[in-house]
Parts: structure tokens; C-alpha cells; sequence
């Protein structure tokens, strides 16, 4: 009889656990969301999350909040979401940062596939190759050509080790099979100087960093990543147009939140970000940053985070990459 009495008592607590659960899905937002960018204001990641923020908060009814947490190559914002409570109000929004640093650092203090729950992709960024304009090679056939000739004579800059600028040049090196060699720098900022300055020739980036530097022919653009052409650069071929194929080094940015989260509260967060990536606000500026926007569903996003993932560390791997 005491059996039955619990086993009665553990189903009424479970069903009641059920119904709040559900009721607390169809209620929510009844506070503010906060968004987690675990990167410094002002970047590119920064910036693209507070255009999408009025219309997000139009559409949850709800104050969005933008919390910068940066720090430890996004390792300190991206723990915190980690660790926090599965309701909806805490949100991390990243770059492919996300899916490179489980293949070159030892000991993170999450999982990277366990610890989140995937709600939308938002953008990819092309990457561009962009050379000092006294370079001589003036194409990427020249370049490869020029590359070939002086093995391990020509050098590109990038934002530092492991960063997403170093690993774009690897993979230029292995699809192209030439040897450039890396030369790190303090940040994306101090290569593209560096490459103007002629202290290297060339270097990958993003469009919105290389954009004017171009346009004042500081910088000659060789070749950008993606399916098709920069909308913000369309006079800048692909690297497939250019006669390269594969070198698929493109940035991502996402919107994960912790793990367990209600599937009723991903829908209406991915509703959400979907909305938000149709303003027309939204999406003139994020042109001129040089993103292309995505969108879709929580489970593409997830098939894309397992994709860039193992892209990354069999990269990393193969170039034998490391951050010391």
C-alpha cells in the first residue's frame, strides 16, 4: 500500500513538474532576455548584435540586453552561458571562434556540442586576400605562381596564432599547395597595417576591414571566399571564379543557449532572430559589414556547428596548429 501511495506521489510531482514547465514556455518572455557576446564592444560581433536587438526586443516583448563578456579568446563569455539556468534569458551569440577553439585548446571549460542548445544560424562572413599593391602578382594564379616559385619566401599576417586569419592561410596553403609562411601579429588591425606598410605582402581578413583600404588602393583584393561575390565587393572574384575551389574559410555567427532548453522557447527565440534578420535596418547595415545573412532553422544550425567543427579540427590537425 505505501508503495502505491509514493509511486501515485512521484506521478502527480512529475506531471506538475510537466505542466510548469510547459506553462513557463508559453509565457515566455516575462523578463528581459540577455544576449552574451563574449567579445569586446565594437567589434564586428558586437555591432551586428545590437542591430538586431530593437527588432528582437519588437518581437519578444521583451528589453534585450547586450552583455559583453570578453576575454580568453570568447572562452570566459561562452562558460558563462554554459553554466547558466535553461529558461531563455540568457543567450550567447558567437563566431566561428566557437568551433575552432575546441581543436586548439586543452582543458575548455565546457562542451562545446553537450553544454548548448543550437537556436539559429545568423550570417556567414566572406574572408578576403587582400596584398600589399606592390606585390607583384596581381591575380591568384599570379600569386600561387609567384608562391611556388620562392617557397617559403612569402609570408601573410594574420590577427595572431589560432586566430580565424591564420587558419585561412593554411588552408590557402594546403588547397594551393604553397608555402607561405605565417607571421603573427597583435590582431586583424596591425596585419592589415603591416601589409599596407609592405612589412608583409599579403593577408586574409574580413570585408568590412579590407573595404576601404581597397577602395583608396592601399590594398589590392585578390580573391573572397563564399559561393558567390561580395555584394559589398563585387568586383572582387571568389577563390572558385579565381580558380581556386575548397578554400571554405568563411566565419559563422550563431546564437546558442545552455543546454535542456525548452524546444517551445528555441522556436520562439529562432522566430525571433529570423525576424530580425529580415529588417530592413538589419540588413543594410550588416551589407556594408560584409556579411551575408542566413537564417533557418535550430537543427540546420546544429548539422552546421558538427560541420565547422570537424572542418576546423582536421585543419588544425593536418597544419599541426597550435596557439604557444
Amino acid at each position: 500500500m505505501k508503495l502505491g501511495v509514493k509511486l501515485l506521489s512521484s506521478i502527480v510531482a512529475l506531471s506538475a513538474a510537466l505542466i510548469t514547465s510547459t506553462s513557463a514556455a508559453q509565457t515566455w518572455p516575462e523578463r528581459p532576455v540577455r544576449i552574451i557576446v563574449p567579445f569586446a564592444p565594437g567589434g564586428g560581433t558586437d555591432i551586428f548584435t545590437r542591430l538586431m536587438a530593437p527588432r528582437l526586443s519588437e518581437v519578444l516583448g521583451q528589453q534585450i540586453i547586450v552583455d559583453n563578456k570578453p576575454g580568453g579568446s570568447s572562452i570566459i563569455g561562452t562558460q558563462q552561458v554554459a553554466q547558466a539556468t535553461p529558461d531563455g534569458y540568457t543567450l550567447l551569440i558567437v563566431d566561428s571562434t566557437f568551433m575552432i577553439n575546441p581543436s586548439l585548446r586543452d582543458n575548455l571549460p565546457y562542451d562545446s556540442v553537450k553544454d548548448f542548445t543550437p537556436v539559429v544560424h545568423l550570417a556567414s562572413g566572406p574572408v578576403i586576400l587582400v596584398t600589399n599593391p606592390k606585390l607583384p602578382a596581381q591575380s591568384l594564379k599570379e600569386l600561387i605562381t609567384l608562391a611556388k616559385k620562392d617557397p617559403g619566401q612569402l609570408f601573410y599576417g594574420s590577427g595572431g596564432n589560432g586566430a580565424s586569419t591564420h587558419l585561412a592561410g593554411e588552408l590557402f596553403n594546403m588547397v594551393a599547395g604553397v608555402d607561405i609562411e605565417h607571421a603573427p601579429f597583435k590582431g586583424t588591425g596591425e596585419a592589415l597595417t603591416a601589409v599596407m606598410s609592405g612589412q608583409v605582402p599579403l593577408t586574409f581578413t574580413g570585408i568590412s576591414s579590407a573595404r576601404g583600404p581597397v577602395e583608396d588602393n592601399r590594398l589590392r583584393a585578390i580573391a573572397v571566399t563564399g559561393d558567390k561575390r561580395s555584394e559589398a565587393m563585387p568586383n572582387v572574384p571568389t577563390f572558385d571564379e579565381a580558380g581556386l575551389a575548397n578554400v571554405n574559410a568563411s566565419t559563422q555567427w550563431g546564437v546558442y543557449g545552455p543546454k535542456n532548453l525548452p524546444t517551445d522557447v528555441v522556436e520562439k527565440l529562432n522566430h525571433a532572430f529570423n525576424e530580425a534578420l529580415k529588417d530592413p535596418t538589419v540588413k543594410e547595415r550588416v551589407l556594408g559589414l560584409g556579411y551575408v545573412l542566413q537564417g533557418g532553422t535550430a537543427n540546420e544550425f546544429q548539422a552546421l556547428t558538427a560541420s565547422e567543427l570537424d572542418k576546423w579540427n582536421k585543419l588544425i590537425t593536418a597544419a599541426k596548429i597550435t596557439i604557444n
